[in-house]
């Protein structure tokens, strides 16, 4: 089991639920203007992919969607800002599927008592690693077949998946160095403290920085942005 956190600093806890508080709020912000604003996504995937990307970065992440994800459109039409975007947002789809891998990974070890080699960190990763692909893939051929189908490298299936499975495995060089460098300094709370959250929230962003150079490179290699259809 994995080692919980006797090293923790116990400010960290009040730190943690400060930013959990801020950014529940500010997904909250990002799905109200979505959705009882109008302010609708050219992609239906991007209307999911911007409040769950606030539930890692916080306010950081609302300030991105007015920003640059907001749709300058009237109300009822939807509008494609992907233009004026920077690159960095082409890694929020891949952040996004891995926060949502740990919202359903994490309890799913802890229920089962699986573990990996005496860990469950292991189980965890593995988990987390392949609901994270699973639905990058997803997002990869369905937000993008059919903007691709008339380009000389149109997404096929076996293009969003090698796509998903390299920017996957970038992320994890992040996250789960991450995560071994919890375990081993005794700084890995119990799942059910605001503290283990606020950590892999962390995690997610130590990923998005480790996959960007990769994700980068595959947004020059297509005709169009990865993030948006």
């Amino acid at each position: 089991m994995m080692v919980m956190g006797q090293n923790l600093p116990s400010w960290v806890t009040p730190l943690a639920w400060t930013f959990l508080v801020l950014a529940v709020l500010s997904a909250a912000a990002i799905l109200i203007d979505v959705f009882l604003r109008g302010r609708r996504q050219s992609s239906r995937a991007m209307e999911i992919v911007w409040p769950v990307t606030a539930l890692y970065l916080g306010p950081i992440a609302l300030w991105a969607y007015v920003r640059w994800g907001r749709p300058a459109a009237d109300a009822g039409r939807r509008a494609d800002t992907s233009a004026s975007a920077p690159s960095l947002t082409y890694g929020l789809p891949g952040g996004a599927a891995s926060a949502i891998a740990h919202v359903i990974g994490v309890p799913l070890v802890a229920f089962t008592g699986w573990t990996i080699a005496g860990l469950d960190m292991w189980a965890m990763i593995a988990v987390i690693a392949v609901l994270a692909l699973m639905l990058l893939f997803g997002f990869e051929y369905r937000s993008r077949a059919a903007a691709t189908a008339q380009l000389p490298t149109p997404t096929t299936p076996g293009r969003a998946a090698v796509v998903a499975a390299i920017t996957i495995l970038a992320f994890d060089i992040g996250m789960v160095g991450w995560m071994v460098v919890l375990h081993l300094g005794s700084l890995m709370p119990p799942i059910t403290e605001a503290s283990f959250v606020f950590l892999m929230q962390i995690g997610v962003v130590i990923g998005l920085a480790t996959a960007y150079p990769v994700i980068s490179a595959l947004a020059r290699r297509s005709a169009s942005p990865l993030a948006v259809a």
